[in-house]
């Protein structure tokens, strides 16, 4: 693309190792960017205008900013808006309202309950609608972008006296209303988390009733599914089945097979998704890790793989250790302990590392983190998960190329949630751009010193404004709410 005299690019990157982010072949090629958009792309001497500012990455890579399909930093990124755990990984969006759990359109009298509690306590929860949401986000201005979904639970919570029994046809209306506001407002689409208490009670017709309104809009639905340990292929089933009758494209969350049992049934699972996908649109999220986490959970509660306590209101100190240890210490059972420690959080290493790395190289995978912020001594997830996918399990154990690791992390994520010229550097699409060191790109973040950053990557750009640099801290922050293409 040629310049007009009048649009000098503000930033010209030579010398860089494109990855596009589309998942073809890199080459050694450059980048202009103007304002907040990039203008033109290609290989050496593509960029005949000299930028304002002209850097030369001698060969490091250069990409689209990462995008996180799977958060719960609905609330980090208004209070702690400079995104660090994030940004330094060199995540540009992040994608809120996951697991049916979201920040609107509830509040609360009381504490929230859990999983709701994950986003934090009841000052948290001050929006009664999505676009009240929406304009926090504005005002904030967080360092990276933002596309929300609505969770199943708070609709539910600020519709339903009884959450435990499927919604009337009057509450589905009235949910279906807030959905509606939702979308016209700015969200992308809707979750479930019907593995936990506040959602379980809906059955297949009340979630697809609802789906019906996101549809409406051109929305997605993401879930987590009822059930990811003995039923998942049952889960797998109620899923796909619902969306298909609310006609909506479906991501399943954090997709695993759970439970010592169930190891290495990702060779039943993906073949499953992947055949039920030629008929309707269906992804998933991943991420790297054989440990999940969430609120401490008696039903969860196993010694057939480790447990660690990531909170605990009551018993604080006994942050970061293993349930057995402490049910041990106190002269108890693990069962017994769990109930003391309530309320609490903990992770769970409950995959097999085969699953795991199935799941990350199938062609239906995005990176999700699934990192939750306010945890005390939060799943090393939240920090590392990125320049993990890049570093271990692309660079050493080579699962999939480097251009297909970043394909899951940008182009993919921004095709299957429909987010409009991101997720690829052409000229026309938005300025999120990342700069990172293939040889060196690593997480430092462990299950013992979870809140680590990673190393290798050089600098981020949030929509043409510089937000991150290894180097020292930056103050621009770009971040927006991001729309779906409909």
């Amino acid at each position: 693309m040629a310049f007009p005299q009048e649009q000098k690019p503000g930033w010209v990157f030579r010398n860089a190792r494109i990855i596009d982010g589309s998942g073809g072949a890199s080459y050694l090629g450059e980048v202009a960017v103007t304002d907040d958009v990039i203008t033109s792309v290609g290989p050496v001497g593509t960029v005949t205008a000299t930028g304002a500012n002209e850097l030369d990455l001698a060969g490091a890579a250069l990409a689209p900013g990462f995008i996180d399909a799977h958060t719960h930093d609905d609330r980090i990124v208004l209070d702690a808006p400079d995104m660090l755990p994030k940004i330094s990984q060199g995540v540009t969006t992040v994608v809120v309202g996951n697991c049916g759990i979201s920040l609107a359109p509830v509040q609360f009298a009381g504490e929230p309950p859990p999983p709701m509690n994950l986003l934090g306590g009841r000052g948290s929860y001050q929006f009664p609608t999505f676009a009240a949401y929406a304009a926090a986000v504005g005002r904030a201005s967080p360092a990276v972008n933002v596309a929300a979904l609505v969770g199943h639970s708070a609709l539910r919570l600020a519709v339903m006296s009884d959450i435990n029994r499927r919604a009337n046809d009057d509450e589905i209306a009235r949910m279906g209303a807030m959905l509606s506001e939702a979308m016209e407002s700015g969200a992308v689409g809707w979750s479930t988390g019907l593995f936990y208490p506040t959602n379980a009670g809906a059955d297949a017709e009340e979630v697809a009733s609802l789906g019906r309104y996101v549809a409406e809009h051109g929305g997605v639905y993401a879930t987590h599914m009822r059930n990811e340990f003995e039923n998942v292929l049952d889960s797998i089933d109620e899923s796909v089945a619902t969306a298909r009758n609310a006609g909506t494209p479906l991501i399943i969350s954090h997709h695993k097979c759970a439970g010592v049992e169930n190891w290495g049934r990702t060779k039943q699972t993906l073949p499953k998704i992947a055949a039920l996908a030629q008929g309707h649109p269906i992804n998933f999220d991943v991420y790297p890790y054989s440990a999940g986490s969430t609120n401490l959970r008696a039903d969860l509660m196993t010694d057939t793989y480790p447990i660690m306590i990531s909170w605990s209101e009551p018993h604080p100190e006994m942050t970061g250790r293993y349930i057995v240890d402490i049910a041990k210490e106190w002269g108890v059972d693990i069962h017994e302990a769990t109930v003391r420690l309530q309320p609490a959080g903990a992770i769970y290493f409950q995959m097999d590392e085969a699953d795991v790395r199935r799941v990350l190289a199938s062609p239906l995978s995005m990176i999700g983190s699934d990192g939750l912020p306010h945890d005390v001594h939060p799943h090393p997830r939240l920090w590392g998960t990125f320049p993990r996918v890049l570093g271990h399990y692309c660079r050493e154990i080579g699962l999939f190329t480097l251009e297909a690791a970043v394909h899951k992390m940008t182009g993919l994520t921004a095709e299957v949630f429909g987010l409009s010229r991101r997720g690829q550097l052409r000229p026309g699409y938005f300025a999120d751009i990342v700069a990172f060191q293939p040889s060196t790109i690593a997480d430092r973040a462990t299950y013992e010193v979870p809140l680590t950053q990673s190393v290798g990557i050089e600098w981020v750009m949030v929509n043409g404004a510089m937000s991150f640099a290894a180097t020292g801290p930056i103050s621009g922050r770009a971040g927006r709410l991001v729309y779906r293409d409909r």
